[in-house]
């Protein structure tokens, strides 16, 4: 059992005592004895509060379940469902218009679009390669997805294939007429690059010179400037680099030389202690919090074999260019990072009161993150996070405009108690819950002097969807669930709640990730809808995702979009998008599944629930890409989890299933998800003995304990299993 620190009446958790004292106290400024005591208030004080928003939550379920189970209440009637939704205050009154007044954000929040990575912030490295995800090769992100085809020999082989390298080039000088184009001519036309009198000078195969369509473009280069070996341009406020290098064998093959396309891509990246990971007690916190410092520090490096040898990972310096007036520019080299806190619900050992009752995890996440953040602040890294000297908090699963309340008044306090002015800690809030999502515009008032950042997330989103209206009735098909009225009204009001509370320019507006990261081409196709939309950033599941995902904020200029979408709303497309958004996706009864359909659905919900759990428990993986039913890799995380079990806990519940139908259907899959790992070494197959396998029985408690889950949510049982596994290795 972890030893233990008693600090003015709780119980630390050595390696979190350890950890604190004696690597991250060191250099902030803040007085041990002093940040131990303000541990101690901040519990004492805040802990009763998050307790009653939780017992509100519950509260609200019970009142929600009634109603629908109240026969006076059918046939069901939608203008009656708000109406009581009105009364017990679930839809709370809005208030008269107003605009956020949130300052000191990063160009990177407020006024450039682009692409979002989530990492999981326990894994150093896949930390490291998300910060470094700022600028990619365009080159490497086409020739090694599916955006360039097979076809006509173009394949990926193991040496490089000059077919497919063609295909690179021919797309990106494309992408360059579109973003960068000439007054004549195409890039595709380009023997050389120069620079004379301050201009780019460019030289086509017909020996004519021209220059750019929009010669300001043209920011800074690097080489001389008759050869030069990198010329940097600027659009949309990204940048986008050409890199001149004869010596790479892909410029062999190029009249100019050019040996990569080099582009601006996760301009920012969030840092995940939720959804992601799997910490459950203090070692997995302090090894997460480990992590943050090490970013915050600019020390963070992680050592990985590859190919036989040994790499150690840092992260990327600022990178360096030559103005046109001779003057050096300074382009930060790391994504502007975001950290993700718990929500309000989950709590852990890390540290326990005197009567041993552990912590709520959000409240400490709120303080350590912050601690540690000071160090960013004060400048005791190589490197700088926040050049405008903010944090960024994200708060996952609030629960209306009370609970985001409550974090505004905690990051106060957390403020006040680490010497920072006070909103020096900008909050991002997903809107993610249904009752949020509802209140939007209410929530965002009670962060409205720290708020940067709103975002959909449609998986919790769904979640929450089914575990609220479980009693109303059987829900629809999952994969027909983004068809539903209420899916579009959300995503649109998200944007228009923004804008309207004054985002443009201060604070991000957000959608969801990407989940296949196997199929750029499709990402590419149709992800150009989020920019479309009015948001300013999108989740991306990977570093060349971002620099994929980054060509639609270069066709699509999101400030001017914002613009028009501001005149555009009117009173009563508020009315409708909310009686859209509370439209609960029941089947219709006009729709009759066969019992073919039926199974389908349940074995496709289940074979993705077991993928994805028994990584979690037996590895302590917290984000996957699972193989589906069809073995096409998807992004896993407790929000699809959450989906998942809560779709089929709904279906047993009004009849569709039965429980041993459930019963042999996670049988079945259970074998399917063992031979999907079979060449994993460290994988436990569960199909060997059902009884004890811990991952088999915490997916059984997943299904049938599901409907009595806080809000549906998956954490407390994983954690349960989890910590089981823990002890027994």
């Amino acid at each position: 059992m972890n030893k233990r620190v008693m600090k003015h009446g709780y119980k630390v958790a050595e390696s979190l005592y350890n950890f604190v004292e004696h690597e991250v106290l060191p250099g902030t400024g803040i007085d041990a004895e002093n940040f131990w005591q303000s541990l101690a208030d901040i519990f004492t004080e805040f802990t009763p509060k998050n307790q009653q928003l939780l017992a509100t939550r519950v509260h609200f379920q019970k009142q929600i379940d009634a109603w629908h189970l109240d026969k006076n209440n059918q046939p069901f009637s939608q203008e009656k469902y708000q109406a009581f939704l009105v009364d017990i205050g679930y839809i709370v009154a809005e208030k008269e218009d107003f605009s956020i007044t949130t300052t000191y954000v990063d160009e990177e929040v407020g006024t450039v679009a682009g692409p979002q990575l989530v990492v999981p912030l326990m894994n150093a490295r896949f930390a490291l390669n998300a910060a470094n995800a700022r600028w990619g090769s365009l080159y490497d992100a086409l020739y090694g997805t599916d955006v360039i085809s097979d076809d006509h020999g173009a394949e990926i082989t193991k040496s490089y294939n000059p077919v497919r390298g063609a295909k690179v080039q021919a797309y990106a000088r494309q992408f360059l007429d579109g973003v960068i184009p000439l007054t004549h001519g195409s890039h595709n036309d380009v023997i050389s690059y120069q620079i004379a009198g301050a201009k780019l000078v460019v030289n086509l195969q017909t020996g004519e010179q021209v220059s750019l369509v929009e010669p300001e473009k043209f920011i800074a280069f690097n080489g001389d400037e008759q050869n030069p070996s990198a010329l940097l341009f600027k659009n949309h406020g990204l940048h986008v680099e050409i890199k001149i290098d004869p010596s790479m064998p892909v410029a062999k093959t190029d009249p100019a030389s050019v040996a990569d396309i080099i582009l601006e891509s996760a301009l920012s990246v969030i840092q995940d202690c939720e959804d992601s990971i799997s910490a459950v007690d203090a070692e997995d916190k302090t090894a997460v919090y480990r992590n943050w410092l090490g970013l915050m520090k600019g020390d963070l490096s992680e050592t990985l074999q590859k190919k036989g040898k040994s790499i150690t990972r840092t992260l990327n310096p600022d990178r360096q260019y030559k103005t046109l007036d001779n003057e050096a520019l300074i382009l930060p080299g790391r994504s502007l990072l975001f950290v993700r806190n718990v929500g309000h619900l989950m709590t852990n050992d890390a540290v326990l009161t005197q009567h041993n009752e552990q912590v709520p995890e959000g409240i400490l996440d709120g303080l350590i993150t912050t601690l540690i953040s000071l160090h960013d602040l004060k400048g005791n890294s190589a490197y700088k996070n926040s050049r405008q000297g903010s944090v960024y908090i994200v708060k996952p699963k609030m629960h209306g405009p009370d609970e985001v309340a409550f974090s505004n008044a905690l990051f106060t306090r957390i403020e006040g108690c680490l010497g920072l002015a006070t909103n020096t800690i900008k909050m991002g809030i997903m809107d993610e819950e249904r009752r949020t999502s509802v209140n939007l515009k209410e929530c965002i008032r009670a962060s409205k002097e720290r708020v940067a950042f709103i975002n959909t997330g449609f998986l919790d989103r769904t979640g929450d969807e089914i575990h609220t209206s479980m009693y109303a009735g059987p829900m629809v098909r999952k994969e027909l669930m983004k068809n539903e009225a209420w899916i579009s009204a959300y995503e649109n009001r998200n944007v228009r709640i923004g804008l309207q509370a004054g985002f443009k320019g201060k604070a991000q507006i957000g959608k969801g990730m990407w989940a296949i990261p196997d199929e750029m081409a499709n990402m590419v196709e149709t992800k150009i809808g989020h920019p479309k939309s009015g948001a300013n950033c999108a989740w991306v599941p990977s570093p060349t995702a971002a620099t994929l995902h980054v060509l639609h904020y270069h066709q699509v200029n999101v400030n001017h979009v914002q613009d028009n979408k501001l005149k555009q709303f009117s009173a009563e497309t508020c009315d409708s998008e909310l009686s859209a958004l509370l439209t609960i996706p029941l089947l219709s009864h006009a729709t009759e599944l066969t019992a073919n359909e039926i199974q389908n659905e349940l074995d496709n919900n289940i074979q993705g629930l077991l993928g994805y759990v028994v990584r979690w428990i037996d590895q302590g993986t917290g984000c996957s890409k699972v193989p589906d039913i069809n073995n096409v890799g998807r992004m896993e995380d407790r929000a699809t989890l959450r989906i998942s079990s809560q779709h089929i806990c709904n279906w047993l519940h009004h009849g569709l299933l039965t429980s041993e139908q459930v019963i042999a259907s996670l049988q079945k899959m259970a074998q399917v998800v063992d031979r999907q790992n079979i060449t994993d070494s460290s994988y436990e197959p569960m199909a060997t003995n059902f009884d004890t396998n811990i991952a088999f029985n915490a997916a059984m408690d997943l299904i049938f304990k599901g409907k009595e889950q806080p809000s549906g949510y998956t954490e407390p049982l994983l954690h349960q299993r989890r910590i089981e596994v823990k002890a027994l290795n």
